[in-house]
């Protein structure tokens, strides 16, 4: 059976950058407050008529240049995102247009921060199946598009972005495992209450605005990660001691450090970008594995663990021998 392999990523961040400083004036915040409790220091906000396909596209342009792939070679399009620039078509299949691709499957998935990885899992399962043999993967999210800005327990988490990667059907082990899980039941400690089947009266809803109980969001994560990370090492038979790189979904600096902790790796294997970045959704994972690659951090046949968490609750991981 076929493996899958990462051979080209891209990433796109918008160039508008607010600071902690930035928000101290509009929020009852301070910088050291958001430090803190976050690690981050910045973020990117995308402008108003700038879309999440926007950033997807030049994010996917990036991976497929990177991989010396020609658009008409992908044979599959996943997009994992929350924030898609209409109801329908699906994101997935406004890029394909956009980037030139064959009449190949193009869908999208929305599972929160874990977007992404859901992505990442379902076409690495096409191409060990053997339906394809190259699928571009994207990541993205607009969701400063659904931030209150008073409320500063959301304002100071989240940002834009988009990443990509391209994914080639291998005979030496590339993704070694993907992993997926969901939990419905805490739907309501992260999420948004509007949408088209309960409305979008702004009068009754106040907006789609995200809405997050943070304290109860982050002792769930910090658990839930901890036992994916053990699930994803015996089902490789391996331990912590193998791993060179943690790549994790950019949250928070706390939930980052408690998952390090637990794998008994130091900070400097782990792939940290919130602090500049904040939390780009289904966007950072692949965000921070295009950053530790082209900047020599990541390199050939290191072992990879790359992680993520979302609204749902969603949560997943891949083992990658890069």
């Amino acid at each position: 059976m076929k493996k899958s392999k990462i051979i080209g990523t891209g990433s796109f961040l918008p160039e508008k950058i607010v600071t902690n400083a930035d928000l101290e004036k509009i929020l009852d915040t301070s910088d050291q407050w958001i430090r803190e409790r976050t690690g981050i220091r910045e973020r990117r906000v995308a402008h108003d008529d700038e879309t999440g396909s926007d950033m997807a596209e030049i994010a996917a342009q990036r991976a497929m240049k990177a991989a010396g792939v020609d658009p008409q070679e992908i044979g599959l399009i996943v997009v994992g995102t929350t924030t898609p620039d209409v109801v329908f078509p699906s994101s997935a299949c406004l890029l394909q247009a956009r980037l030139s691709l064959p009449d190949c499957g193009a869908m999208d998935v929305n599972a929160a921060c874990s977007g992404f990885m859901y992505a990442l899992s379902i076409a690495d399962k096409y191409i060990r199946c053997g339906d394809v043999k190259k699928a571009l993967v994207i990541g993205f999210d607009k969701l400063t598009s659904m931030l209150d800005w008073n409320d500063r327990g959301t304002a100071v988490l989240f940002a834009d972005g988009a990443g990509a990667v391209v994914l080639e059907a291998a005979d030496e082990p590339g993704i070694l495992s993907t992993h997926i899980h969901a939990a419905g039941r805490h739907s309501d400690l992260l999420g948004v209450d509007v949408g088209v089947g309960v409305g979008f009266k702004e009068e009754k809803r106040g907006g789609v605005r995200i809405k997050m109980k943070g304290n109860e969001v982050f002792k769930v994560a910090v658990r839930t990660l901890g036992r994916i990370v053990d699930e994803t090492l015996e089902h490789n038979n391996m331990d912590k001691s193998d791993l060179d790189w943690l790549i994790p979904h950019q949250a928070n600096y706390r939930i980052i450090t408690a998952t390090a902790k637990k794998l008994g790796l130091t900070m400097d294997q782990v792939v940290v970008t919130v602090d500049r970045h904040g939390n780009t959704s289904a966007a950072s994972v692949p965000l921070a594995l295009d950053e530790a690659i082209r900047s020599g951090k990541v390199k050939r046949g290191d072992l990879l663990l790359l992680e993520a968490f979302g609204g749902g609750f969603t949560w997943a991981s891949a083992l990658i021998r890069y």
